[in-house]
């Protein structure tokens, strides 16, 4: 067994063992166990069943993070993404009003075009078609809003419906007592380099929860799986191509392509597999698992699945194969048992994870920033839009028109690519019509 482990995952070549690839993958498993139930969370507020939708959630960690594994062999966890589920289940559910059928056929047209893109061999055009500063800022404008909803989802902030403006939540309540405690403990385990300290901090939250009255225990913790019949094959296509849309699918789009190529070179480098110009050889593997993820989740009801950051857990302690990825997915089949467990934990619990992976995507803001005020200029107003707008669609549509219009004022238009002035002009129309109120 350890032999035929050994041939297919080529441990010895990458100097590495079973035992510690199994590990590893023990870690990235406790690193992104958090999103069972996070993902869920954000999907249900949208209007999705949440039962539904975390059996969806870890079938798609488990299938994902499976095919990474046995077809890459690279130890990258594939799963939904944090910023896609925020677009969906918030964005487009709750500030938008599109439906979340429309909101998954979104979704699934972005990752139509992602496997369009890595079959063809067409990524490179829309690297230069992208401004580096969009690029770089929109991780830290999603993270601004997911971090956002974190803190609105714990009670910490609220939206002054009069004056259309946050307000400080009251933190003597339940829900910001529970989240400070879970942050706090996340964050205690975060500084000491501890595994699943996110998690741990919503498993803290959870139990401040119980006495609280925030998080109802009741019936067994361990159960067949919720079916996913409910939101399975509900995806929207025909309702995804329409202008409104555009910014979304940008959006969802842009989420798995920067996504994809950014955890793969970074924790590619963690592991030594890259090469010595920082490329990653045979890159569009984990691309075309990652691309059939993006445009098969949706039709099980999840959106933008991905290789996920917390893939650099598993690096860090030492995983160099698809082994580690095989060995995340058998653990998070694992938790397909555990389903009624994961529906007991409330928002509240889930809010501190939220509020740090949003606080650590906000961090790539300080890559955004060229020589020049107006090379930062067009990441600052996109975040500042987001804000805002309390929408991540506008605050794309104002960072990229803002880009285009900032080059033309400072006379350097002749750098803009064809293809994007013409994507300025209907992102244009719709933040014009979003900002004055007009749909």
């Amino acid at each position: 067994m350890i032999a035929a482990l050994d041939r297919w995952f080529h441990l010895d070549a990458r100097g590495t063992t079973t035992a510690r690839e199994c590990l590893a993958g023990l870690t990235s498993f406790m690193a992104a166990a958090y999103l069972i139930v996070v993902i869920p969370g954000l999907l249900s507020s949208g209007g999705m069943d949440r039962a539904a939708a975390t059996t969806a959630t870890i079938a798609m960690l488990t299938l994902g993070s499976l095919a990474m594994g046995l077809y890459t062999n690279l130890p990258f966890i594939v799963g939904p993404g944090l910023g896609g589920s925020a677009i969906l289940g918030v964005t487009l559910a709750q500030v938008e009003h599109v439906p979340w059928q429309a909101g998954l056929g979104i979704a699934m047209l972005s990752g139509i075009l992602f496997l369009a893109l890595t079959l063809t061999g067409a990524r490179g055009l829309v690297m230069r078609l992208v401004p580096v500063q969009i690029k770089l800022g929109l991780g830290a404008s999603l993270g601004l809003y997911i971090a956002l909803l974190g803190c609105r989802d714990a009670g910490m902030v609220a939206l002054n419906a009069k004056s259309n403006a946050f307000a400080l939540g009251n933190f003597a309540a339940s829900g910001p007592i529970a989240a400070l405690v879970g942050l706090a403990v996340a964050v205690a385990l975060q500084a000491r380099r501890i595994p699943g300290a996110v998690l741990a901090g919503i498993v803290a939250a959870a139990l401040v929860g119980i006495p609280l009255g925030l998080t109802k225990l009741g019936g067994a913790p361990v159960d067949l799986p919720h079916g996913l019949g409910p939101i399975a094959l509900r995806a929207d296509l025909p309702a995804a191509i329409a202008l409104a849309s555009l910014p979304y699918l940008f959006a969802f789009f842009a989420g798995e392509f920067f996504s994809t190529l950014g955890t793969t070179l970074a924790v590619g480098a963690k592991a030594g597999l890259t090469d010595s110009h920082g490329d990653l050889p045979g890159i569009e593997r984990p691309f075309l698992v990652d691309s059939i993820a993006a445009t098969l989740g949706p039709l099980i009801g999840v959106p933008a699945g991905t290789a996920l950051v917390e893939s650099a857990a598993g690096v860090e302690a030492g995983g160099r194969t698809g082994l580690t990825a095989v060995a995340a997915a058998i653990l998070f089949l694992l938790t397909l048992l555990l389903t009624p467990l994961a529906m007991a934990i409330p928002k509240q619990a889930t809010a501190p994870a939220l509020i740090l992976i949003g606080i650590a995507m906000l961090g790539t803001i300080r890559n955004a920033a060229g020589e020049r005020t107006e090379d930062l200029l067009p990441a600052m107003v996109m975040l500042l839009v987001t804000l805002i707008a309390n929408s991540f669609g506008t605050g794309i549509a104002a960072g990229i028109f803002v880009h285009v219009l900032v080059q033309i004022l400072a006379g350097r238009w002749r750098e803009l690519p064809i293809g994007l002035v013409i994507l300025a002009i209907p992102l244009g129309y719709y933040f014009v019509t979003a900002a004055t109120g007009h749909h």
